[in-house]
C-alpha cells in the first residue's frame, strides 16, 4: 500500500488562522493533524507515503524533517496547485502497480484504512470512495448495489432505480488505471475522472461507513469542535486517571475584561476548568503561550496556583483545576468583622511576597506577553496615555490633549522605576483573580505576568475597586508589608513606601483606563459602578503626604469626578 495525503490547499475558510499555519500542521490534542494521518497510514501496513505541497509547504517539509518514521513520508511541490486528480497524476512516477489510497489532509477520523483498502481489492473495479452519511454534504448518488453512478444530481437517464445520496469522507482507494483518466501538468478533479471510468462502463464503488468518528477542519467551527472533543478525554486522564465514561456537561462560567470564555466541565463527580483563549492568530508570542509558560511556572514555585492538566497554545484551549466559585471579592462582602478581613489580607501578602521573590527566579523574559518588564515606556503608553485615552477622552468624552499631563506622567514613571522593588508581578493581582478553595487562596489570571517592582501588586489588591477597602484597612495593610519587606531585606522602608505611592497612582490610572474603554467600547456597562471609587481613591493617593506633588494630575481627576455619570 502507497498513500497520497492531498496537503497543498490555501485553507481559505480558515484565514486568518491559515495565514501562518498550513491546515494539515493545525494540532488536535497537541499533535498536528498530519501525524494523525501518517500514524493511521503506518497502522495500516502502508509502505510509502506521498504529501503534495504548495500553501506554506516550507513548514510541512521542517515538520517531516525532525520525525522518524519507518517508511518513507516524501513531499512534492506544486509551483501551481494541481487539484486532487492533479496530484495523482503528478506522481504517476510514485505509484506501483497495485491500488494506493488517497487522503484529504485535513480529514480528522478513525476509519480504519487497511480494512478500505482490502475491500476495494476485493471488488475488482478501478476506485473505491468512502461515503457517509452527512447531511450538510450529502451529494454523491450512490445505488443500492453500493455503486456510484453520478455526483451532485441523479442521472436523467436512470429513472426508477433506487439510490441513497451520501457524502464522500475526502478518503478514496483507486488503482493505476486512474491516470488514464487524468491529463498531465493541468489542475484537474478527481471526481471529473470517476465520471469519465462511469461513463465507460467501469464502476466507482463505494465503501459506506457507520458509527465511525469523522471531522473536516475546512472551517473555524468544525476545527475548534475537534480539538474540544479530541482534549476533554485527555484532560480528565490527566487530572483523575481515567476518561469519563459518562456526558461531559460544559457551562460557561461569568467571565471578567478579558476575551476569553471559560467553561466548567463536568462528568457528574469530577469537574475541571476550560478558558478558551480562540486560536491563535500569529506565529509570535500570544496570550494563551503565556498564559500557559507562566501557570507553570508558578506552580513549579510552589506558588498557589491552579493545576495545568493540559493545553494546546494553537486551539488555545487550556484544561485548569476546578478551584470553585468563590473569589476575594465575595469573601470581603461576606466578612463579618474587620479582624476577619485583615487576616485574610495577610495571609494574601504573605504569598504575594513568596511569588515576587521566588518566581522571579528562573523566570523567563521571552515568554512573557506584550512586554517582558513593568518600565518607564510602559507606565507613559499602557497607564497614562490609557486613563487619557479610554477614560478621559473615551469614556467622558472631554477633548483633552496629552501634554495636558505629560510632565506628570514623566516625573511619576521616573519616580517609579527609581524605587521599584523588582520582583515577579502578577500585574493584576486584584480580589476577583483571587480564589478561595476550602478558604486556601489561589491565584488566577497570571497571564500578563512579568519582572517588575512588588509594591504594584501590592497597590493593586489593596485599592482594588471591587473591595473598596476603608482606607484605614489599607494603610493597616500596607504597614503590615512594609514590616515584613524589611524584615524578608528585600528593600528599606524608605524606598518600600515611595514606591508604593507611586504605582498605587499608576495602578489606579490603568483601572480607570479599563474601565472606560471595557464600558464605552466593549459594552460591559457594569464596570461603570466601580468609576466613582476609582476616582476617589486616585484623588485619595494624589493627596497623599508621601508623594510627589502632582497638580496636572489632580486637575484632571477633580475636572473627571465632576463629569463623572
Amino acid at each position: 500500500m502507497k498513500a497520497l495525503i492531498l496537503a497543498a490547499g490555501y485553507g481559505t475558510r480558515l484565514l486568518p488562522y491559515t495565514s501562518h499555519t498550513p491546515k494539515p500542521l493545525f494540532p488536535i490534542a497537541g499533535r498536528p493533524l498530519l501525524d494523525h494521518i501518517i500514524q493511521q497510514l503506518l497502522d495500516a501496513g502502508c509502505c510509502g507515503i506521498m504529501i503534495n505541497t504548495h500553501h506554506l509547504h516550507q513548514q510541512i517539509e521542517s515538520f517531516l524533517s525532525k520525525r522518524t518514521y519507518r517508511i518513507p513520508v516524501l513531499t512534492r511541490f506544486e509551483p501551481e496547485i494541481l487539484g486532487t486528480g492533479g496530484a495523482i497524476k503528478n506522481l504517476a512516477d510514485f505509484w506501483n502497480s497495485g491500488p494506493f489510497i488517497v487522503i484529504n489532509g485535513d480529514v480528522y477520523t478513525d476509519i480504519d484504512f487497511r480494512e478500505i483498502y482490502d475491500f476495494h481489492q476485493s471488488h475488482g473495479h478501478p476506485a473505491t470512495l468512502v461515503l457517509h452519511d452527512y447531511a450538510a454534504f450529502n451529494q454523491v448518488i450512490t445505488k443500492t448495489d453500493g455503486m456510484i453512478i453520478a455526483f451532485n444530481e441523479i442521472p436523467m437517464e436512470a429513472p426508477g432505480i433506487q439510490f441513497s445520496k451520501l457524502a464522500f469522507t475526502g478518503i478514496q482507494v483507486v488503482d493505476p488505471e486512474i491516470l488514464e483518466y487524468i491529463p498531465a501538468k493541468t489542475f484537474y478533479s478527481s471526481i471529473d475522472a470517476y465520471r469519465q471510468i462511469i461513463q465507460n462502463g467501469r464502476g466507482v464503488k463505494a465503501y459506506v461507513v457507520t458509527n465511525h468518528k469523522w471531522h473536516d477542519i475546512g472551517s473555524v467551527e468544525s476545527y475548534r469542535q475537534i480539538a474540544y472533543e479530541a482534549m476533554v478525554p485527555e484532560a480528565f486522564t490527566h487530572a483523575f486517571g481515567f476518561a469519563p465514561t459518562s456526558y461531559i456537561q460544559c457551562s460557561p462560567l461569568k467571565g471578567d475584561g478579558s476575551d476569553r470564555r471559560w467553561f466548567r466541565l463536568s462528568d457528574g463527580i469530577h469537574s475541571l476548568v476550560m478558558v478558551d483563549h480562540g486560536i491563535r492568530t500569529s506565529q509570535t508570542v500570544c496570550e494563551v503561550d503565556s498564559f500557559i509558560a507562566i501557570g507553570r511556572h508558578l506552580h513549579q514555585k510552589g506558588v498557589p496556583v491552579p493545576h495545568l492538566y493540559l493545553s494546546d497554545s494553537f486551539s488555545g484551549l487550556v484544561f485548569l483545576e476546578d478551584l470553585g466559585d468563590t473569589h476575594l471579592q465575595q469573601q470581603v462582602i461576606r466578612a463579618a468583622q474587620p479582624e476577619e478581613t485583615l487576616r485574610c489580607y495577610r495571609h494574601i501578602i504573605d504569598l504575594l511576597l513568596h511569588m515576587s521573590t521566588d518566581a522571579a527566579d528562573g523566570f523567563d523574559t521571552t515568554q512573557t506577553y506584550q512586554t517582558p518588564t513593568y518600565s518607564r515606556e510602559l507606565i507613559l503608553s499602557r497607564e497614562c496615555r490609557y486613563f487619557l485615552d479610554a477614560f478621559v477622552r473615551g469614556y467622558l468624552g472631554l477633548p483633552v490633549a496629552f501634554e495636558a499631563i505629560a510632565t506628570d506622567c514623566e516625573r511619576l514613571a521616573d519616580e517609579t522605576m527609581a524605587n521599584a522593588i523588582t520582583g515577579f508581578m502578577h500585574r493584576d493581582f486584584q480580589s476577583r483573580n483571587i480564589m478561595l478553595n476550602d478558604g486556601r487562596p489561589f491565584f488566577i489570571d497570571f497571564q500578563g505576568g512579568r519582572l517588575g517592582p512588588v509594591q504594584y501588586d501590592l497597590a493593586s489588591l489593596l485599592l482594588d475597586p471591587y473591595v473598596a477597602l476603608p482606607f484605614s484597612i489599607q494603610r493597616e495593610l500596607f504597614e503590615y508589608t512594609s514590616e515584613r519587606i524589611v524584615a524578608l531585606k528585600m528593600a528599606d522602608e524608605t524606598t518600600f513606601r515611595k514606591g508604593f505611592f507611586c504605582c498605587a497612582l499608576t495602578r489606579n490610572l490603568q483601572i480607570l483606563g479599563a474601565y472606560g474603554y471595557l464600558s464605552r467600547v466593549k459594552g460591559k456597562t457594569d464596570f461603570e459602578r466601580y468609576i466613582p471609587r476609582a476616582l476617589e481613591s486616585l484623588d485619595y493617593y494624589l493627596n497623599h503626604q508621601s508623594i510627589s506633588d502632582f497638580p496636572d494630575l489632580k486637575k484632571m481627576v477633580n475636572r473627571s469626578r465632576k463629569d463623572t455619570p
